[in-house]
């Protein structure tokens, strides 16, 4: 008698805790940690077909991001590593707020790598969605550049990946971070085969917001202190119905949940309920068009409870639970 899988993936890997940017850092190991708790405690992680992140391979990384870049941020691994060697600092800047160590380059691989093998499992019907729980986040990395704890951007290689690689025709992504995922928007704005719905503070980091004009993206500002009752009626009257339009074949989800009102890292009110109204919506939207295929990368998120329970939130509607 065969054993059928549980249709709810759940990607992690080791190294992902080994890339830290320095005691304080919002962006640290500890989420997983949190994570990881969250489940076993609540009895979630029962449910979920538990695999080990692969390692992406650079032809797929270039699928979203420049060689130049991708060689950079592994250059920079190799630097610090002598660096250290001869009694040098421990991490190496990239900008204000992002940095490496010498086990970044191997957690970005992972977390990319989570991304595609989630993508090969569900789409080859081996689960019927997953979660990535990974760091580094990746909706900031641009096609060239590294930014706001970001270095190579996870669902945009997947998103890409799926059309490439597997030679679907349309795929969504669907970004609910505090932040506006502007790398994302970088590497996908103008390609039709992709349609890109988010809604994010505004003004904030990044700056700028949104500024593409491209038709495949509904990128949403909302000011500080927008709560979840104004969030679903932006899904409802915008997100859904170009979903719907477009009728996607796969869903990525970049899933931040730094909106959360007790991060405060945002300046917005969501809760653990709007986030399961969200991800029950996608779902629905999923079924629909789509097999019912999603793959979710963790982006954002740095109250560790609220984190936790978002999380947990997240899973429930995607495994049923």
């Amino acid at each position: 008698m065969s054993v059928v899988p549980h249709k709810t993936g759940f990607y992690t890997h080791a190294d992902c805790r080994k890339h830290e940017m320095g005691a304080g850092h919002p962006e640290c190991p500890e989420r997983i940690d949190a994570i990881e708790d969250r489940l076993l405690i609540s009895g979630v992680g029962d449910a979920l077909d538990r695999r080990l992140a692969h390692v992406a391979n650079i032809r797929d990384l270039q699928l979203a991001h420049d060689r130049l870049h991708i060689a950079s941020i592994r250059g920079l691994t190799d630097c610090l590593r002598d660096d250290i060697e001869a009694g040098g600092p421990s991490h190496a800047q990239l900008d204000s707020d992002t940095s490496i160590n010498v086990h970044t380059y191997s957690a970005a691989l992972r977390s990319a790598g989570a991304a595609i093998a989630a993508t090969d499992a569900v789409i080859r019907g081996e689960l019927e969605n997953a979660f990535c729980a990974t760091r580094p986040p990746g909706h900031h990395a641009c096609s060239d550049k590294a930014m706001g704890f970001c270095f190579f951007n996870n669902v945009a290689i997947a998103a890409r990946y799926a059309l490439e690689r597997h030679g679907l025709e349309r795929v969504a992504i669907v970004d609910f971070d505090v932040h506006h995922g502007n790398g994302t928007e970088d590497i996908v704005a103008g390609d039709q085969r992709i349609l890109m719905v988010s809604f994010f503070q505004h003004p904030f980091y990044p700056e700028g917001g949104s500024v593409s004009n491209a038709s495949n993206l509904v990128n949403v500002p909302v000011p500080a202190y927008t709560k979840g009752p104004q969030i679903r009626e932006i899904v409802e009257a915008q997100w859904l119905p170009r979903l719907d339009a477009f009728q996607p074949q796969m869903i990525f989800i970049s899933a931040g949940f730094d909106a959360h009102r007790e991060d405060d890292m945002g300046q917005m009110g969501l809760v653990e309920q709007d986030y399961a109204w969200i991800t029950d919506r996608l779902k629905a939207m999923a079924v629909k068009h789509s097999q019912g295929r999603i793959v979710s990368c963790l982006e954002g998120g740095y109250d560790l409870g609220s984190l936790a329970r978002s999380v947990e939130a997240h899973i429930r509607v995607l495994a049923d639970i």
